[in-house]
């Protein structure tokens, strides 16, 4: 039998509404200061949806003007954002035209181009067949994110869309891992897209009763908090280029992290209801691919929705996947900074650990006042802490019992664990 490769990141690219690159991005994290805000644009009162966390227009244009990117809709924008941003951090995004590269592009998104959909039905209501656009289909596949990404960076490797709502893109940085270790790919570019802010998803999502009605904005999502009451939507991406150990050292690559195990499962209960039986199972899952035990994992990067079932359900499946580590680990829930990312979360926030791993630096709870009795772990404080931890979980749990966890290691080191 083949032996198993190592899988490296050697690019990463992130735009949030904490920022549009991965300095400003970790910064804000760092200092503890929130993404959320007033949610702009129309009259939202009938929507019931006060915050957001958004990315400021102007400055998307001036990103993707930077880098030679001219804006087709948001999702995608934000998609070529953010590949455009790991490419050229791992060396592999040239000045001129980019010639082919065997490089995969799989992205997860949950509701994928959104603006392009709503605006498909709004001009079908207003016009009839007449008025939608000849290009409505292309525009509205769910994979037009990452066929965008392959066809404008010439990546040739496979290129398809993660579906599997708020675990998208967690499963997504899995897949691409699976494929390298296992030799069917040398390098993969993998990540997340949402911009689920258009009046369309935002109705939905009100409706559902699952929205914070905290009045301010930077105190509306509370992960793990008594006083949670809901979480706050957004908008954001990541991209990560995930390469063979060896074939980032033999190019001189620099290795920023590392994907040492990924687990999955379904709950196979309830759509919306999660399941401890389900997360506990995708959490050793992805202890045993990584062969190693709970008390070597240095911090939890929770999924942390800011919802009373979701917290308390995760709580629960820590304490029984960890066992008597989880007393000791501690849980950050980045989602207080920026809200719920949807499909892309799993990619925003696995960006974050590593970059906590990689700076040995755990970011604070925002918002996390009084931990709620019902969630007994141990959590990160409000302030940032040095952490000098070698590996990082990574929870993402989803809508329809999709689950997916990934172990994340600091930079490699020459033996395996």
């Amino acid at each position: 039998m083949t032996a198993k490769r190592r899988v490296v990141v050697t690019g990463i690219g992130v735009a949030t509404a904490l920022g549009l690159d991965e300095h400003a991005f970790w910064e804000r994290l760092a200092a503890g200061v929130s993404g959320v805000s007033r949610l702009g644009g129309s009259d939202q009162t009938d929507l019931r949806v006060a915050h957001a966390s958004q990315i400021e227009s102007p400055l998307l244009l001036e990103a993707l003007e930077a880098l030679g990117l001219a804006p087709t809709e948001r999702a995608v924008d934000l998609a070529l954002l953010v590949a455009a941003q790991a490419l050229q951090n791992a060396g592999l995004l040239p000045a001129g035209p980019p010639p082919p590269q065997r490089i995969g592009a799989i992205f997860g998104t949950g509701h994928g181009p959104a603006h392009a959909i709503h605006d498909a039905w709004m001009d079908f209501t207003a016009k009839g067949p007449r008025g939608l656009r000849p290009t409505a289909v292309p525009r509205c596949m769910a994979n037009a994110i990452c066929a965008q990404v392959s066809m404008r960076f010439r990546l040739t490797g496979p290129n398809y869309a993660v579906v599997s709502a708020c675990t998208s893109s967690t499963t997504a940085i899995g897949i691409g891992f699976r494929m390298i270790r296992d030799g069917y790919a040398d390098a993969v570019l993998c990540g997340g897209a949402e911009s689920p802010l258009d009046r369309g998803s935002l109705a939905a999502w009100s409706r559902l009763g699952v929205m914070s009605k905290n009045p301010d904005p930077a105190r509306a999502c509370r992960p793990f908090d008594r006083d949670r009451d809901g979480f706050v939507i957004g908008e954001g991406a990541a991209a990560l280029l995930l390469e063979a150990l060896d074939v980032a050292r033999a190019r001189g690559a620099a290795c920023r992290g590392e994907i040492a195990g990924f687990g999955e499962s379904s709950d196979a209960e309830h759509i919306t209801r999660p399941s401890v039986a389900g997360q506990t199972q995708a959490i050793r899952a992805a202890l045993a691919d990584a062969a190693i035990q709970p008390e070597r994992i240095g911090f939890v990067n929770a999924h942390g929705t800011a919802t009373r079932a979701n917290d308390e359900c995760e709580s629960l499946s820590l304490r029984q996947a960890l066992g008597a580590a989880a007393d000791a680990v501690p849980v950050s829930a980045n989602k207080s900074f920026f809200g719920h990312l949807l499909g892309a979360a799993g990619a925003v926030e696995t960006v974050a650990a590593l970059l906590a791993l990689e700076r040995r630096t755990l970011p604070p709870n925002l918002n996390l006042d009084h931990p709620d009795p019902a969630c007994p772990l141990r959590f990160a404080p409000a302030h940032a802490t040095p952490c000098d931890a070698e590996y990082a979980l990574k929870n993402s749990f989803a809508f329809g019992g999709n689950n997916g966890v990934l172990v994340l290691r600091r930079g490699p080191t020459e033996s395996a664990p």
